[in-house]
């Protein structure tokens, strides 16, 4: 709700900045009266005020842009991981297993793995474009709202991989308990450890036919055992990388630490200043509405003004 809270204070500062620039530029071609008259010597200092609020708007105008495709993104890996996971009960559910699905399995599983590289190769540049003061105590709205963005896009990524790396181990789980109940059928009793060091290995059947010489091996049982070891196999190189992003992701969010727990503060923060902007514009408005702005005369000149006019 914050996150959202703050895209539209960052739209309104947008406006905000625009209507200023617009009325700044205003001040320079029109002399309301000789009290405003900008000194010379002033004028490069309102150029360059005028210049840093324009990049501002720019660079803020990037930032969201950048924001609505990490999310976009992540939608699109929501959806990956949700299509992977429906796709591995559809293998698990079948012995005999459609060799289009298992292709369509590993196209959807490099597919993910791509998706969310990409969303962290962004995230990681949206962190290093942030301004070298993006740290201190006194970091301007504008930073603040940025690193707030930053960490809930952050951590909608987490919880994403997170739960895609949860379905992949039970995938595991499952393809090695029906491995498991396969030796038991053939009167193969093995501990985890066993089991795991059988599934380090290329060839199972060798395994197998080296320690079961005098069990009755029932070829059903062996093309079972084949069939979900090369779905682990598959699955491992998989798994390794997405462990390598999911890390690469947790340590994004243990460093934005205290940023995490201040987001209503700094949103506050941020709808304080936008309070502060909005009366700053309803005058620049209004100043602009009234174009020529004529002094009235001095009390002793009021006389001399009515004779004019008879």
């Amino acid at each position: 709700m914050s996150s959202l809270f703050d895209v539209d204070i960052c739209l309104l500062f947008l406006s905000v900045t625009r209507l200023r620039l617009r009325a700044r530029a205003f001040c320079n071609n029109r002399c309301v009266a000789p009290d405003d008259v900008t000194a010379p010597e002033d004028k490069p200092q309102q150029q360059d005020n005028m210049t840093n609020s324009a990049e501002s708007s720019s660079n803020m105008e990037d930032f969201f842009q950048t924001v609505g495709e990490v999310r976009s993104l992540i939608e699109n890996l929501s959806s990956q991981a949700e299509e992977v996971e429906s796709r591995q009960a559809t293998i698990l559910s079948f012995s005999n297993q459609d060799k289009g699905n298992k292709n369509e399995l590993e196209l959807l599983n490099n597919e993910t793995r791509k998706t969310a590289n990409l969303v962290r190769a962004k995230l990681k540049s949206m962190r290093e474009n942030w301004p070298p003061d993006e740290n201190s105590a006194n970091a301007s709205v504008i930073h603040r709202i940025q690193r707030n963005q930053h960490s809930h896009l952050t951590r909608w990524f987490a919880e994403v991989m997170r739960g895609h790396h949860e379905a992949q181990m039970s995938f595991r789980e499952t393809c090695k308990a029906k491995i498991q109940r396969q030796l038991e059928i053939m009167d193969k009793v093995t501990t985890d450890e066993e089991l795991e060091e059988m599934l380090q290995r290329d060839n199972l059947t060798i395994f197998i036919s080296d320690n079961n010489s005098d069990c009755r091996i029932t070829s059903q049982a062996v093309t079972e055992i084949e069939r979900r070891h090369r779905d682990i196999i598959s699955l491992e190189c998989g798994v390794k990388e997405l462990h390598e992003i999911f890390q690469d992701t947790a340590l994004l969010l243990e460093t934005q630490g205290e940023l995490i727990n201040n987001i209503e503060k700094n949103v506050t923060s941020a709808a304080e200043y936008v309070v502060d902007s909005k009366e700053e514009t309803n005058k620049a408005v209004s100043f602009k509405k009234n174009r020529y702005k004529i002094a009235s005369l001095p009390r002793f000149l009021k006389p001399f003004k009515k004779d004019n006019s008879i």
